[in-house]
Order: structure tokens, then C-alpha cells, then sequence
């Protein structure tokens, strides 16, 4: 009897649960809301920016080529968006707070900020410098940064909002050939976790959102030092890859819905879900483990290996039908010159 009151009790509570989740993302409409996107052009950021098209609401697409920026808002004006492009360099103060005043001179007003903007370079340590720590440090921490403590004030005269930090499970489990880009998704994990409950109190909900590997078509865009060549065919099989990987518009969807209910802290995928866990409870073996992984990933080499390379200048080495998923990505979401944009 006490068993079966004990199943009914739970039961109730898990059901309750979810629809007090439910009721939360009915009641944060993105109709009418402005949403600012830094890395909007292309990628995630551009995916996530059709959502909210698709919503109801207007976005603001914030990065640096001016050509990149065209293409997206062609694709999002193509849909019926409400779009406004700037041209910032996110590494700049001043072009931040220009691109901010120039987005509430448009709109009025800001109500979500969508910290999205990253790069990606991918290579053993003994080929990483200290310019590469401070330039994935100020895209990662110091832009986001920047963003925030300049909308903020906005956001409390407005009465509160929403702002999304994308981390990345790269910035909760730390992984061999990632040292800066680990780092500097660390920084940001933890800034966006400390600012959360001071900033609950003025309305303004902050989710941390942990992506695992997604099939954005960035891997083409990616940098790669060291054995070129080979770093790229390891890590665009990865990106590719349908059991490990998420498609782009399904993360997107995550990711407004979460926003949208106000939740703190969103994973994504399961195999991003259960690194985090096996390390918060068993971090030596996760240690040991990655010592693994780092053996099967390339080699040093030699001063060559000192140069950066994006991925779209290397040779394809893995088979076509490893990366045919990414590659498609690649085509819709505007990382590539000529994309073929599904409608």
C-alpha cells in the first residue's frame, strides 16, 4: 500500500512537472520580441534566427562579413523575417556598443540576447600560442561579456528578458586538441552560471546552453594547425556523424524552448549528456579516458604544423558518405559562399 502511495505521488509530480513546464514556454510568446543573434549569419546562429522568424519575431544578425550577412537576411526576408543586419567585430568595444545602439534605434528595444558567435581551432598543444588563447577568449568570454553588461541596464528599464549563452560541452569536459577553445567555453560556462540568480531577481532569465558536436556545416569553417590534413578528415567524420551528432534545426528548437520556460541549463545530445555526468562522478576515469582518445588523435608536426588553416582549404581525406550530413548543413546554413538554402 505505502509502495503504491509512493508511485502515485511521484507520478503526480513528474506529470506536474511537465506542465509547469509547458505552461512557462506558453506563456514566453516570441511574437513581436527582437532578438539580438551575434554569429546570426550563418550556422546556428542563422538557424535559430528562422525560429524566431517563423514565431513572430524580429531578429538582429550581428557578425563581421558584410557578404555573409546579405545572404542570411535574403533567407530570412524569403520566409516573410523582420530582419536588421550589423557589421561588428565582436573582438571591438566600441563596434559592440555601436551595433547595440544601432539595434534599439531599429527595434525599440532588445529582449533577447542570443550569445552565439565562436570560432573553432582544432590541433595539438605544442602548436597552440598564446594569440590563440586570447582570440578564443575574447570571441568566447570578452564578447559575451561586453553584450551583456551593456544590455543589461536596457533589459531592467524594459523589465526583464532573456539572454542565452552558447557554451558548449567543450566548456564542461575538457578535450585533447581543444585547449583554447576548452578554455575559453569554461570561462564562459561559469560567467553565465554566477550571473543567473543575481540577475533572476530583475525578470532576466540566463540559460547556459552545452552543445555537444551538432551538424551546423561549421566544420568547413573551423581552423585546423598541426596535421592538417588529418586533424580535418577526424574532426569533419565527427561532425557528420548521425549517433553522436544533432541536426542544427533540432538543437535550435531545443534551445528556444528552453529559453522560452526560463530553464538555467540545457545539454544537448546524449552523448554530450553523458561525458558531463561521467565526469562529474567519476572524473579520473574520465581522465584516463581521454588519455585514450589523445593517442588515436594526430601527431604533432613539423613548423608547418604552426599555421592555421580553415577546413574549406584542406583535402578531403574521410569518405564522402561520413560527412554527407555535414556537407548538407554546410549547403543550408549558409556556410558555404553559395549555399543551396532549403525553403
Amino acid at each position: 500500500m505505502n509502495a503504491r502511495v509512493l508511485l502515485s505521488a511521484g507520478a503526480l509530480l513528474v506529470v506536474a512537472w511537465i506542465a509547469g513546464r509547458a505552461i512557462r514556454t506558453a506563456r514566453y510568446k516570441l511574437r513581436d520580441k527582437v532578438v539580438f543573434i551575434s554569429g546570426g549569419s550563418r550556422g546556428l546562429g542563422l538557424v535559430l534566427a528562422r525560429h524566431v522568424c517563423a514565431r513572430g519575431g524580429s531578429v538582429a544578425l550581428i557578425a563581421r562579413d558584410h557578404e555573409e550577412l546579405a545572404r542570411a537576411k535574403a533567407d530570412l526576408t524569403a520566409r516573410g523575417g523582420k530582419v536588421l543586419t550589423v557589421e561588428c567585430d565582436l573582438s571591438d568595444r566600441d563596434q559592440i556598443q555601436a551595433a547595440i545602439r544601432k539595434v534599439i534605434d531599429h527595434f525599440d528595444r532588445i529582449d533577447i540576447l542570443i550569445n552565439n558567435a565562436g570560432i573553432i581551432e582544432v590541433g595539438p598543444l605544442n602548436h597552440m600560442t598564446r594569440e590563440d588563447y586570447d582570440r578564443a577568449m575574447r570571441l568566447h568570454f570578452w564578447a559575451p561579456y561586453e553584450l551583456i553588461s551593456q544590455i543589461l541596464p536596457e533589459m531592467r528599464l524594459w523589465g526583464g528578458g532573456r539572454i542565452v549563452n552558447i557554451s558548449s560541452f567543450g566548456g564542461k569536459v575538457a578535450a585533447p586538441h581543444f585547449a583554447p577553445y576548452s578554455a575559453s567555453k569554461f570561462a564562459l560556462t561559469g560567467f553565465s552560471d554566477a550571473i543567473r540568480t543575481e540577475l533572476a531577481r530583475d525578470n532576466i532569465q540566463v540559460t547556459t546552453v552545452a552543445p555537444g558536436l551538432m551538424r551546423t556545416g561549421s566544420h568547413v569553417k573551423a581552423k585546423f594547425k598541426g596535421n592538417h590534413d588529418a586533424e580535418f578528415a577526424w574532426f569533419s567524420a565527427s561532425a557528420g556523424a548521425p549517433l553522436i551528432s544533432m541536426d542544427a534545426d533540432r538543437a535550435a528548437r531545443k534551445i528556444i524552448a528552453a529559453f522560452r520556460r526560463g530553464q538555467p541549463s540545457l545539454t544537448l545530445t546524449f552523448a554530450a549528456r553523458g561525458a558531463i555526468a561521467g565526469n562529474a562522478l567519476f572524473p579520473n576515469l574520465t581522465g584516463y579516458a581521454m588519455k585514450i582518445v589523445n593517442w588515436f588523435l594526430p601527431a604533432a608536426a613539423d613548423e608547418d604544423g604552426e599555421q592555421s588553416r580553415a577546413g574549406s582549404e584542406l583535402p578531403r581525406l574521410t569518405p564522402e558518405w561520413m560527412t554527407r550530413l555535414a556537407d548538407r548543413a554546410t549547403k543550408e546554413n549558409n556556410e558555404d559562399a553559395t549555399p543551396s538554402v532549403n525553403r
